[in-house]
């Protein structure tokens, strides 16, 4: 008898959530921690107060200044790394603790279908693509914060593994979208209700492009798609 195996009744109810999914997590309420105590006046002295304005200041992601790297050609790191930097800041802490929530009920369930690569991946790749949908289809200056299109990059993998088993189970494969058609009514309702910036807009281009690469980070499936194209 294997006595490594886990005797009966005593498995874990939970399953481990994913260590890529859990640094991304601890990244996220690392950083809000840090300007929560720092306002407190528990870090950082008195200067400390101001170190999630310069954040914003330096981190968030600006429209205006993609379209001036976009008239001028000239692409700073100082600028260009706001794609991804801007996924890290948050407005308070309600708004990270929220964010990091959603990345630790999503990413688990992407983090056990995926790669740990093929999951970071999948929440940069959102915002970096969720911040050129702000800026391309909305002419708003307002900047862009938080990790919520990363988030909505996570939803649209789990969405493509929901999708996939469906179709295996020859189940309506359109099902897989209620969760994201859920999330956008209720986006569409808050920002009719309290006012918004159309931030949604880039959530939605994250949850697009979390769900079309997919097809190429589902385990095996650069193979599929390689075979597809030769056999075409």
């Amino acid at each position: 008898m294997d006595h490594e195996q886990t005797e009966p009744g005593h498995e874990s109810p939970f399953n481990p959530v994913p260590p890529v999914v859990v640094a991304l997590f601890l990244v996220i309420i690392g950083i809000e921690m840090i300007f929560v105590l720092g306002t407190k006046g528990m870090v950082g002295g008195p200067s400390a107060v101001g170190w999630r304005l310069a954040a914003l200041q330096k981190y968030a992601f600006a429209p205006d200044i993609l379209d001036w790297m976009m008239q001028t050609g000239n692409w700073p790191f100082e600028h260009v790394q706001r794609f991804v930097t801007y996924l890290f800041v948050h407005g308070n802490f309600t708004h990270a603790l929220f964010a990091g929530a959603m990345i630790l009920a999503i990413g688990k369930m992407v983090g056990e279908a995926f790669s740990a690569l093929a999951t970071i991946c999948f929440f940069l790749c959102a915002g970096i693509g969720g911040a050129f949908a702000y800026t391309l289809i909305l002419d708003n200056p307002t900047p862009l914060i938080g990790a919520f299109p990363g988030v909505y990059g996570l939803i649209g993998a789990f969405t493509f593994v929901l999708w996939t088993r469906l179709g295996e189970m020859g189940e309506n494969q359109a099902r897989a979208f209620s969760l994201i058609g859920v999330l956008i009514v209720v986006q569409l309702l808050f920002g009719v209700i309290f006012g918004g910036n159309g931030d949604w807009v880039a959530d939605v281009a994250g949850f697009v492009v979390g769900f079309f690469m997919s097809f190429v980070l589902v385990p095996g499936g650069w193979a599929k798609i390689r075979a597809r194209i030769r056999h075409d």
